[in-house]
């Protein structure tokens, strides 16, 4: 694709970036959250999983962070920004919370924020498990550690004020589908899709229950993606029909979900008083990229700019044998690899992230 093709919609992604921050200082009359914490799994990991020696998915290697700050593969599974990236830059932060098991996670670098995602946690502990990943409950954990250190940073009074005026990210759940229960047949043979979202849900309600008891007042939660959308799906589950569109059955599984959530949100404002939680809507956009990608500026939503592997988790992530022939524009590509966004399309969903947020901090 040439630069003549891909520099419209490419300036307009850029122009989203100088906008936003704009938008949301007139909305919430100049007020920035203090921090932004996180969990979730590879769509929120910015290089947890590089501390994990099991850990089944990484993305510290090449072409990963392509057009990231130096060119470098710090963990994030994309060619560069990450939507939480994004979401830190329109809240007029200067830079990125660290992965809480860097060494960075540490000082005063403790004050605008930690992330505990890592790639392949679920809402289930049991999903996570499987691939090594940093389960929510010992993401959790990890927050009740960060708690302590941020008071002896801080004081306590303050600690106090960051984590009651800090905005909470938790963005999860795909692996819980995609990498267990389609594939794992005691386990979709117990649950059918319905009452396998209640369990999921039931997880998410627990575990905002535990952040607002432990003082966070700000929750943004992110909705299922459009599974049956994915490059790896449609490998996975397509039979061939990779070329013809998404594939109706995992999409309404990611609706399903997606309703449920929004009724257990509902029910966890009416239940904490003072708790705001907002649902960030990411099956849309992503939904529509897939669909209609020419629509957006984008030329390719089937296949993705990296080359992937053709057996076991390699179907997801990058290959890194191949990592020298790895499409010439990224952005001209709404998948990266398998599962994850390129950045020029996380900036699209981060856009339709904006009237949610805005709830949230006025």
């Amino acid at each position: 694709m040439s630069s003549s093709r891909s520099s419209s919609p490419a300036m307009q992604r850029r122009l989203v970036l100088v906008a936003l921050p704009l938008l949301l200082s007139c909305v919430v009359d100049g007020q920035v959250v203090p921090a932004v914490i996180s969990f979730g799994d590879s769509t929120i990991d910015v290089g947890n999983n590089n501390y994990l020696p099991g850990a089944v998915f990484k993305a510290n290697y090449a072409p990963y962070g392509e057009n990231f700050r130096r060119h470098r593969a710090t963990g994030r599974f994309s060619d560069g920004k990450i939507v939480t990236d994004i979401t830190a830059e329109t809240l007029g932060f200067e830079g990125y919370a660290p992965p809480y098991l860097s060494p960075l996670a540490s000082g005063k670098n403790l004050l605008t924020g930690a992330n505990f995602g890592s790639a392949a946690s679920s809402y289930s502990d049991d999903t996570a498990a499987m691939y090594d990943a940093i389960t929510l409950s010992q993401q959790l954990k990890y927050y009740k550690e960060y708690r302590s250190k941020l008071a002896a940073v801080a004081g306590r009074r303050q600690a106090r004020t960051i984590l009651a005026e800090a905005l909470y990210v938790v963005s999860t759940g795909t692996g819980d589908f995609i990498q267990n229960y389609y594939h794992n047949a005691s386990l979709s043979a117990r649950y059918d899709v319905d009452r396998y979202c209640d369990l999921l849900v039931g997880i998410f309600s627990g575990f905002a229950d535990e952040l607002y008891r432990l003082g966070a007042r700000r929750i943004g939660v992110t909705t299922m993606p459009p599974l049956g959308c994915l490059p790896a799906t449609i490998r996975l589950y397509g039979k061939g029909r990779s070329r013809t569109g998404c594939l109706p059955r995992l999409n309404r599984d990611a609706e399903t979900f997606n309703r449920k959530l929004n009724a257990t949100v509902g029910a966890l404002v009416r239940r904490h008083a003072g708790l705001k939680v907002a649902v960030f809507d990411v099956y849309t956009p992503l939904r529509g990229l897939s669909e209609r990608p020419a629509a957006h500026g984008f030329a390719e939503a089937r296949r993705t700019c990296c080359r992937t592997g053709k057996a076991g988790t390699r179907v997801y992530l990058c290959d890194p044998a191949t990592a020298a022939r790895m499409c010439r524009n990224a952005s001209s590509y709404v998948y990266f690899d398998g599962v994850h966004p390129s950045e020029a399309a996380n900036l699209v969903v981060a856009e339709s992230l904006v009237s949610a947020g805005i709830d949230l901090l006025t």
